[in-house]
């Protein structure tokens, strides 16, 4: 495994663009050439890109009373899938412009789940489908108290119906291990706590 990848941005040759739709999110047509790996140009790609912003989520842990938040609403890609349509997810929204990921991340837990986080941690820095999608996912966890956590949030305005699950810690990694969580980031940041779960206190020491 190379320590870096063989090409780079710089080889990529030619990059047109057009946005062929526009509706809740956008898709851009591009007019794309690169250097193959051996050294020639490719052939003249037509790719098509949701561009729909980039998201910061976030997994809030009481790490006294180990257990976690998660969420559950509807989501219309999952229902397009033939999958069952409300998903259990940790805490997510769009990064505006002038916004830090942490930011949001604080944000949305407030507005998604009436949770006030005390202590972020990265996770990892991800492209959920980069094949088809330019969004990109700054995933944290973070420290909560749990105690009065419950009930339906969401902003009316944008049409959210969230419903907020309050379970251990040993619970939500067993939901995970059956398969009932589909959801990337919320797979990603369990897997993440169980490789940590014994070292929470030292991590948000």
């Amino acid at each position: 495994m190379p320590e870096k990848p063989t090409l780079s941005h710089r080889d990529v040759l030619m990059d047109e663009k057009e946005t062929v739709w526009q509706g809740y999110f956008r898709v851009d047509q591009h007019r794309l050439r690169h250097r193959r790996f051996d050294g020639t140009p490719s052939d003249l790609l037509l790719r098509e890109v949701l561009e729909r912003g980039h998201v910061a989520a976030v997994l809030p842990v009481d790490v006294a009373a180990q257990r976690v938040v998660l969420i559950e609403q509807i989501r219309p890609g999952a229902l397009a899938a033939g999958l069952e349509p409300w998903l259990l997810e940790c805490v997510a929204g769009i990064i505006e412009p002038d916004e830090q990921p942490q930011d949001v991340a604080r944000r949305e837990s407030l507005e998604e789940a009436g949770c006030k986080i005390e202590q972020l941690v990265p996770i990892a820095r991800f492209l959920p489908s980069p094949g088809a999608v330019s969004e990109t996912v700054n995933l944290y966890c973070g420290s909560t108290c749990v105690d009065n956590l419950g009930g339906v949030h969401g902003l009316a305005e944008e049409g959210e119906d969230i419903k907020v699950h309050i379970v251990s810690i040993d619970r939500a990694l067993a939901l995970l291990e059956a398969g009932r969580i589909v959801n990337a980031k919320t797979i990603i940041a369990l897997q993440w706590l169980a490789l940590n779960k014994h070292r929470l206190h030292e991590i948000f020491n």
